[in-house]
């Protein structure tokens, strides 16, 4: 029945040479549909409350008086994870002292903040505490709406 198309009509396979050897796709991030995504600023919340609230919860969690997983809301895998080695250590070294945990006694002081794009903001928390003062540094992205730490530094 083939024999009645006309020559130009018939499907002629290719010969394999002409075929390409790989399929060339763009690959599919599922991260670029469905993961987190960001925010303007102007559609964020002030983040001075979350400073402070952060600064006294991360301090609270390297003195063992405040669980990790409280923060986890507002904190990204790699933070939590890098918090996790420290709230490890500093739970090893008073293991070899001999202290117990306490909640520790501190005051926020001042902030510094600063903006280096749309979205982000750069910040560090003066903490003044009995024995020493440190700085809490901070890197803020604005991810599904909402301020996520993208970076944590106790100094």
């Amino acid at each position: 029945m083939s024999d009645a198309l006309p020559a130009q009509h018939r499907a002629h396979p290719a010969p394999f040479e002409a075929l390409p050897s790989k399929v060339i796709r763009s690959p599919f991030q599922p991260d670029e549909f469905f993961g987190s995504q960001p925010a303007t600023r102007a559609t964020l919340p002030d983040p001075q409350p979350l400073l402070e609230n952060l600064t006294r919860c991360v301090i609270e969690i390297l003195a063992g008086a405040r669980e990790l997983e409280q923060i986890s809301r507002w904190v990204t895998d790699d933070v939590y994870r890098h918090l996790l080695k420290r709230v490890v250590l500093s739970a090893r070294a008073r293991q070899a002292t001999g202290q117990v945990v306490r909640r520790p006694t501190f005051s926020v002081g001042s902030t510094s903040v600063c903006e280096p794009r749309d979205g982000v903001v750069e910040a560090v928390v003066i903490v003044h505490g009995r024995a020493r003062t440190r700085a809490v540094a901070f890197r803020l992205e604005g991810l599904d709406s909402r301020w996520r730490a993208t970076a944590i530094n106790v100094l």
